[in-house]
């Protein structure tokens, strides 16, 4: 199962998301693989504990290899740049800055399905999932042609909100001119303070709409900060915190 997490909102806890779920599947013994496409690298720095400085050993070898294929040459595949991590059956495949002046090449060259390919070669690997940069450019729409599902971090904004619709309509035009599989699993509501007025509201009106809200909310903690600078999802880092168990409760909601 290939999940993609994106949302053209910045700062609505993609990278969280991705890891701590994927996390949650490691350690269920599924052997889980999470792939970085965002130039900031914070996905490859939780779970690595740095980011990865050789362009070489990143994501960014695959794409640059998309552009300089020869009529007598191969690709290297994405299994040359996966990195494990210190946590059992969870690995990592690292973003780069290099992304970012690669993509108009890629762009101009029609390589939008290249990760899709890749990822269909590839084997070993019971879940990825694959974090995104927050706008729809290129590698976000190739996380998306790649992907069998898509969870839509919501962080009970009403500027949030008002983006979610443009969002919907973007994932609608990838779904019906590039990968018709795709499915939009659930929206999550994260930074959901349930004593508030402001995020109930918005949750009851993205449902009365038919938006498909998942049940599972994550709460806003400085936990997950600590997390963050321990460079330890919370599975790992607090067990049995209340954060850790809502991520095992959406864990278990999508899976289900």
């Amino acid at each position: 199962m290939r999940r993609v997490i994106f949302n053209q909102k910045g700062g609505v806890g993609k990278s969280t998301i991705t890891c701590n779920l994927a996390a949650i599947s490691a350690i269920e013994g599924k052997r889980t693989l999470v792939i970085d496409l965002d130039i900031q690298g914070n996905a490859t720095q939780y779970l690595l504990g740095s980011k990865v400085t050789d362009a070489e050993q990143t994501i960014a070898r695959f794409f640059k290899g998309c552009l300089s294929l020869g009529i007598f040459g191969g690709q290297d595949g994405l299994d040359t740049v996966i990195h494990e991590t210190p946590f059992p059956n969870l690995f990592v495949l690292p973003s780069h800055p290099d992304l970012e002046p690669l993509q108009g090449r890629l762009e101009s060259r029609y390589k939008i399905f290249k990760l899709k390919e890749e990822l269909d070669k590839l084997e070993g690997f019971d879940e990825i999932y694959i974090d995104t940069p927050p706008i729809l450019n290129f590698y976000s729409q190739s996380a998306l042609i790649a992907a069998n599902k898509c969870l839509i971090p919501f962080d009970c904004d009403s500027f949030a909100r008002e983006a979610l619709y443009t969002l919907m309509q973007a994932l609608a035009e990838v779904k019906a001119d590039h990968n018709a599989d795709l499915e939009i699993e659930g929206i999550i509501v994260n930074q959901f303070q349930a004593q508030a007025r402001l995020p109930r509201q918005l949750v009851d009106e993205l449902l009365a709409e038919g938006l498909p809200v998942l049940n599972s909310k994550i709460s806003p903690s400085v936990k997950v900060r600590e997390s963050h600078s321990a460079s330890q999802p919370l599975v790992h880092y607090l067990p049995n915190h209340k954060l850790t168990n809502e991520f095992r409760e959406l864990h278990i909601e999508i899976h289900t």
